[in-house]
């Protein structure tokens, strides 16, 4: 399993109009290339009478699928620098669509490749950026006099309660950062002089917005 990466929250969009011409961007999740490649063509089918559907996505632990089309610009005008934007920002899993309708004046290569550069910046503004950290879903397993100071000790710390089960004994379930593992059961030990048992449930990826 990947560590921690940034990509998009969910799908977002957004419209800027330079020189008369509206470029209208669209901007999602795509963690495998048949998602990316649904997504731009629910995109097209939406803009048919659009001058151009512009596109790029960027899919994979490590970038290994890289897809750029120009729709019919100028090679490299428009595809390439969307993917530029990408993986400038260090997104992964994220799929670009820049819808072009053209209004009457032409921008020269140097202009389309700003332009759709921009608009690939707006849209994924608009769709926000999350890290995705991997967690491990650790069960603390406890007798229920433990409760109270364990419940209130991880609501006051940096770890994510995710739910107390209750059955013969107390199983609080807690997100731990991967590499802190070792440190939460360590203080979970503590905490309950040795009265627990500290078991992995599964691994799971958290979001977290970035500014």
């Amino acid at each position: 399993m990947r560590n921690d990466y940034h990509t998009v929250k969910d799908y977002g969009e957004s419209e800027i109009i330079i020189q008369k011409s509206r470029f209208l961007t669209y901007v999602n999740r795509a963690e495998t290339e048949e998602e990316a490649q649904d997504f731009i063509n629910s995109i097209k089918l939406k803009h048919k009478d659009a001058t151009h559907n512009c596109s790029a996505y960027i899919i994979g632990e490590h970038d290994h699928i890289q897809k750029a089309n120009d729709d019919g610009e100028p090679s490299g005008t428009a595809g390439v620098p969307m993917l530029e934007v990408l993986k400038k920002q260090g997104i992964k899993d994220t799929v670009v669509v820049v819808t072009r309708y053209f209004g009457g004046i032409k921008l020269g290569g140097g202009g389309l490749i700003r332009a759709y550069g921009k608009a690939t910046t707006e849209g994924i503004a608009a769709a926000k950026v999350v890290e995705r950290k991997l967690h491990h879903l650790m069960k603390v397993s406890i007798d229920y006099n433990w409760l109270g100071k364990v419940e209130n000790e991880v609501r006051n710390s940096e770890y994510p309660l995710k739910d107390i089960n209750y059955a013969d004994s107390v199983e609080v379930n807690v997100y731990v950062k991967a590499e802190d593992e070792s440190k939460f059961s360590d203080w979970m030990t503590e905490i309950t002089n040795g009265q627990t048992k500290i078991e992995i449930v599964e691994k799971e990826f958290l979001e977290f917005e970035v500014n």
